[in-house]
């Protein structure tokens, strides 16, 4: 049976040339496509909801795997550093996705609409999750493909797409995890303090971890604050710190050509080969010789 949403992406990315991922004019709609199962990847994923449509992926966040294929999707609450990757895909059926930035500002206010909050499905999600996977089907998927549709008429996408977002936040509060996406996209509850403590940790990531100053600001004890923490991002606090470290200096190395003591000093290191030995351990490669195989030419060439 044809599937319009995936015939859509299709055609998008057979009409738009150019390089994965595929950036619309729709401000935090990105298309994906990929012909292959690709190397982990390493990144700051935001509030969104990342859908597959052909092929498979997974997502790790600190231990803790998520694997999402055809007509599922990945539903992130939080900023929190993840190692992405394509399992399945070939140049026949080539991994096909979305990822839609969601506008938590709009959810919020869909949720003070609704008459009667969003119910547990009681189907074991574990609501303590900064992420989960669902399905994508129904409304929920109607409202994904008119989104994809709308790049077909950009001038129509100022007035449109604010809707459109705002229906697809209904859906997802309407559904069957709509009690999961209300606590963990917008934190609500005992979590909010823990949410506010992440993004501190986030913005300040270049700081010495102070776990006492992050408790505080979550309102909880140390030893409580770090449990929810981890509940919530499957990492630690300092776990979570030096994910956003490395991958800072990588772009560092990668984007401004810093050397390997600048890098390790800008994101918050204090000694050299402490840094090379961490780095090494998430990349796979200490960082000079990581940093030269990612510049290098495609192919050899």
């Amino acid at each position: 049976m044809p599937d319009p949403l995936l015939d859509a992406v299709a055609r998008y990315t057979a009409t738009h040339p150019g390089p994965n991922p595929y950036l619309t004019a729709m401000n935090g709609v990105v298309v994906l496509r990929s012909e292959r199962p690709n190397a982990p990847t390493h990144r700051l994923m935001r509030p969104a909801l990342c859908v597959v449509l052909q092929g498979a992926k997974h997502a790790t966040f600190g231990e803790r795997r998520l694997e999402y294929r055809a007509g599922q999707a990945l539903l992130v609450g939080l900023d929190m550093p993840a190692l992405g990757r394509v399992v399945e895909a070939t140049p026949e059926e080539p991994m096909l996705g979305l990822i839609l930035e969601l506008d938590l500002a709009v959810m919020s206010d869909v949720l003070g609409a609704l008459d009667t909050p969003p119910r547990s499905s009681g189907s074991g999600t574990d609501t303590t999750r900064g992420a989960f996977v669902i399905d994508v089907s129904g409304p929920l998927a109607d409202c994904v493909l008119r989104m994809v549709r709308l790049t077909e008429t950009p001038r129509a996408i100022p007035i449109l797409y604010p809707a459109i977002m705002r229906e697809l936040c209904y859906w997802l509060l309407a559904g069957p995890h709509g009690a999961e996406v209300a606590r963990i996209v917008l934190a609500n509850h005992h979590a909010h303090g823990v949410v506010a403590a992440i993004h501190a940790l986030r913005d300040r990531f270049t700081e010495p971890l102070r776990i006492e100053e992050l408790a505080k600001k979550a309102h909880l004890s140390t030893s409580a604050f770090h449990r929810q923490f981890k509940a919530l991002t499957s990492m630690t606090p300092l776990q979570y710190q030096k994910q956003l470290r490395l991958m800072q200096a990588r772009r560092l190395m990668l984007a401004d050509a810093a050397n390997v003591e600048t890098a390790a000093f800008e994101v918050g290191y204090e000694s050299a080969s402490q840094f090379s030995r961490e780095y090494a351990r998430m990349f796979g490669a200490p960082p000079r010789r990581h940093v030269a195989t990612l510049l290098a030419p495609a192919d050899g060439s």
